[in-house]
């Protein structure tokens, strides 16, 4: 779980997953990204509650990408067969925990959740410019990659192992384009993906995501890709 200044929002979101995903796991790593705010206090005293919570410090901020990184290579160290990333502003429900590690016992290496198979992306919030920019964004990505996925830009990712050994995480970018970055790694290494429909959550608090500066960096990683950069 990768969080920065989410002290308001991370007790709940961590509180609703559900007993038999703590039953399954073997931990949850939350990454500190370096906070401004309690998010260090109030993940120490939901320490106090649920045994299996680990905590990592960054003295400063890194970027989504960085605290993921910083989140894999821990769990590897502890010797994690699969690896859910879960945001802690509660934008991906906890209760698909479940749905999201099922396909990685049917031999998947990658699940990413799709918003588009779950359907009403609009209904769920996301403004008409991010939706289209999704939608567009989503076909060139299926062309250039020469892909069928639903859906490209979701924060809600299960790694198997495997995937995680192979694909060249480190040298990716710390910044919100990791996610896409990740996409190409398991397509170089041609790893199997599955989608798993999750509903669409948006609205204020849940993301500081810029649309254009993504965009652009979303087509810059295309460009990277074709000239065999990346």
């Amino acid at each position: 779980m990768p969080a920065y200044n989410a002290a308001g929002r991370l007790p709940g979101v961590v509180r609703r997953i559900p007993a038999e995903v703590w039953e399954a796991v073997d931990g949850l790593v939350v990454v500190d990204d370096g906070s401004a705010d309690a998010t260090a206090d109030a993940v120490k005293a939901l320490m106090a509650e649920f045994s299996k919570i680990e905590l990592v410090r960054h003295a400063a901020n890194r970027g989504y990408g960085g605290a993921q990184k910083t989140g894999y290579r821990r769990a590897l160290e502890l010797g994690a067969g699969a690896v859910v990333m879960l945001h802690s502003d509660g934008q991906y429900p906890p209760e698909l925990l479940p749905a999201m590690l099922a396909p990685l016992a049917d031999g998947y290496d990658v699940v990413g959740g799709s918003r588009s198979k779950y359907g009403g992306m609009r209904q769920g919030g996301m403004s008409l410019a991010r939706y289209w920019g999704t939608i567009l964004l989503t076909a060139l990505e299926n062309l250039v990659f020469r892909q069928h996925l639903t859906i490209y830009h979701s924060g809600y990712r299960a790694y198997s192992r495997a995937a995680l050994e192979r694909i060249p995480f480190e040298r990716y970018s710390d910044t919100f384009n990791f996610d896409s970055e990740m996409l190409v790694g398991a397509f170089r290494a041609r790893l199997r993906i599955a989608e798993v429909p999750i509903p669409t959550i948006h609205g204020a608090g849940y993301s500081s995501l810029s649309p254009i500066p993504y965009g652009l960096s979303v087509l810059r990683t295309l460009a990277r890709y074709l000239l065999g950069r990346i």
